[in-house]
């Protein structure tokens, strides 16, 4: 029997003392509260088993990071009414090859898009509305269909749909210990309004998520420069239910160094600013740090994704602050973004209010300025700088027109790229290549795996409900084998 807590050395035998009676057997105890979560405990009760489901988190904030989500991407070898055109197999797995740098296990990547082909129905039958690109609501997408109301929507309906079937669900209830062996029975350690009681349950499903959240743990990666990343999502993703799992000789995967990283406005939540933080008009401007200086190619990204490479940019500047700078025309061009700019008639007195050098920004402003080409009837993708350094390849216009405004920059991170290793049964590995019998993962807490660096949007989502679903079967499957073998 392997036995962890959260207290050093702590055994669960010491921490009984403490406790009530404990809870009821359960066929699935299904650990976390997103989209993985309750995909694993819907698909674990349709397949008979009891499921109760402990989620950190209040009713309110209940559901993740997915309640930020808009979108999942998914693999379709015809026009749907959710999707248009075609996006087979093979596309998808090179996109993903190609975002991960090859950084993905190709069975489990195989897995995940062929199940991507079914979540649409599957969600769809489980009370989730998705929306009709005709509307015209959302951009043209053949890789991705989106949620008619968000995330949050897409929470609330599989909410309804487990509690409908009889899922018991737990809320404010933190894990602080685990004991799992071979014998049907896993001890977990809830705690809940003060006190801390007992669940055992014939199988564990964990969906908790990466460690993003953890400001102690961001620092042993990235040093003091975490004291300045904003955690785009939950304040829950703090990896403690990881940590148990590694301490218990769960076989690691990915880098804890490595995230996921966009630039977003610094004025946002430390935690849970979500999507609409984003900062999405870096290609109309230009990006100064601290000094005020320019220090790299703002039109180099041209794609829409232009503000993931910039998370990692801004992680390196000082003090991990840097400042989008533009004019009216500029602006004007931009995307709505959630917060007002900063706003000013001149360089210089924008400059007095982001605490820059007046002279400095002036003289950079001045530089791009004289640098960029004045040629009449170019089209903006071909505006590009002469003899700058760094240069702008592309949008670059001269910023010659008031009111100027500026947005603060900060890197905020979605998710960390670490977590457990899992076979193709989403069970659990060990460090000696044995799996689990009795522990599943599901979502973020695994999502390594296939996303060892990058990300393609909508993913999040997909992976989330093919191996949450992929999980909870498996869990209610094991546990009929348990009552058939004892």
């Amino acid at each position: 029997m392997i036995q962890v807590t959260a207290q050093a050395r702590t055994t669960m035998a010491d921490r009984g003392r403490n406790m009530g009676e404990a809870a009821e057997l359960s066929d699935v105890l299904v650990i976390g509260g997103g989209c993985a979560a309750l995909s694993a405990a819907i698909a674990a009760r349709r397949d008979g088993a009891t499921v109760r489901m402990v989620e950190q988190a209040s009713v309110a904030l209940r559901g993740g990071n997915a309640r930020h989500a808009r979108n999942f991407r998914l693999m379709h070898d015809r026009p749907e009414w959710y999707v248009p055109d075609v996006y087979d197999e093979d596309t998808f797995f090179k996109d993903l090859v190609r975002v991960t740098r090859g950084a993905t296990d190709e069975k489990l990547a195989r897995i995940l898009i062929r199940g991507s082909a079914t979540i649409a129905s599957w969600l769809c039958d489980n009370g989730v509305w998705l929306q009709d690109p005709s509307s015209g609501a959302m951009p043209y997408s053949r890789r991705t269909a989106f949620f008619l109301g968000g995330g949050k929507a897409m929470v609330n309906a599989l909410y309804a749909t487990a509690i409908k079937l009889g899922v018991s669900i737990g809320y404010d209830s933190e894990v602080v210990a685990l004991g799992f062996g071979g014998h049907g029975r896993c001890s977990t350690d809830i705690r809940h309004d003060g006190q801390t009681q007992r669940a055992i349950a014939k199988t564990l499903v964990v969906c908790t998520g990466g460690h993003q959240a953890n400001l102690d743990w961001l620092r042993q990666s990235f040093g003091p420069a975490a004291d300045n990343f904003m955690i785009r999502g939950t304040p829950h993703d703090t990896g403690s239910v990881l940590r148990l799992l590694l301490d218990a000789g769960a076989r690691p995967v990915g880098d804890p160094r490595r995230a996921h990283m966009v630039a977003v406005d610094a004025r946002g939540p430390k935690f849970d600013g979500g999507i609409v933080t984003r900062i999405t008009a870096i290609p109309h401007g230009i990006v100064v740090d601290r000094t005020g200086k320019r220090f790299h190619d703002e039109g180099e990204d041209a794609r829409k994704t232009h503000f993931a490479r910039w998370g990692a940019r801004i992680a390196e500047c000082p003090d991990q602050i840097a400042y989008l700078i533009l004019d009216a025309t500029g602006f004007a061009r931009a995307l709505p973004m959630a917060l007002a700019p900063i706003q000013a008639e001149s360089i210089a007195a924008l400059a007095v209010m982001l605490g820059l050098e007046p002279g400095v920004l002036e003289a950079t402003v001045e530089e791009f300025n004289a640098a960029a080409d004045p040629s009449e009837g170019l089209q903006l993708n071909e505006r590009r700088t002469s003899g700058l350094i760094p240069p702008k390849s592309r949008a670059a216009v001269a910023l010659r027109k008031p009111p100027y405004v500026a947005y603060p920059l900060r890197p905020g991170i979605t998710f960390t790229h670490y977590g457990v290793t899992v076979d193709e049964e989403m069970r659990v590995v060990k460090t000696d290549g044995i799996p689990i019998g009795s522990v599943f993962a599901a979502g973020m807490v695994m999502a390594a795996n296939v996303l060892g660096d990058g990300y393609l949007a909508g993913l999040g989502v997909s992976l989330s409900t093919v191996f949450g679903r992929l999980a909870g079967e498996q869990a209610a499957r094991q546990a009929r084998r348990i009552v058939t073998s004892t």
